[in-house]
């Protein structure tokens, strides 16, 4: 038998609030775990974004305390560079000036393996970032602030200065420019 609109189920007024309040509930609670949702994914998206900060730091730290440790032992290096170039000035005729030679040739090469160039040479121009004036030469022979004598040569690595090169600039009042 077909039901008639008044055989339905009616719901009661107390029963339909009530169900408008669990809907209203769950609408709620969706709306919480949405916006906590959003709270942890922002805080997931910072804590990759701190780890990814901390792996570039402490990547430059590294290879900067690396340089600083292979320019530490090149500095060592260049002390008996430097003591092996005044042997040779002190004595250039002497038979063992030859060894000596080559054996600076030598040390020389591996240096330059390493990438590191020998700076401060006569002529060059005075430049404070490389070079370290130990002293002045009153000349109108060159032009002002030029190198005219090396007094300890200077090493760089790349942009890097492992050691300035001491030398001696002319001073002069500008005629010989």
């Amino acid at each position: 038998m077909p039901s008639s609109p008044e055989s339905e189920t009616k719901i009661a007024p107390d029963e339909q609030d009530q169900e408008q309040q669990t809907d209203d509930g769950r609408a709620s609670e969706l709306d919480n775990l949405r916006h906590e949702n959003a709270r942890l994914e922002d805080r997931y998206k910072r804590a990759l974004a701190d780890l990814d900060n901390y792996r570039k730091r402490t990547a430059r730290d590294l290879e900067r305390r690396v340089d600083e440790s292979r320019d530490a032992v090149i500095r060592d290096w260049l002390d008996v560079v430097d003591s092996i170039d005044r042997a040779l000035r002190v004595e250039p005729g002497n038979p063992v000036a030859e060894g000596l030679r080559q054996v600076l040739e030598q040390m020389e090469a591996i240096l330059a393996r390493q990438g590191v160039k020998r700076t401060g040479g006569t002529g060059e121009r005075f430049d404070p970032e490389r070079h370290e004036a130990v002293g002045i030469h009153q000349t109108d022979e060159v032009p002002d602030q030029t190198i005219v004598d090396v007094a300890r040569s200077g090493y760089t690595s790349g942009d890097r200065v492992i050691r300035p090169a001491e030398v001696i600039v002319a001073r002069n009042d500008g005629s010989g420019e």
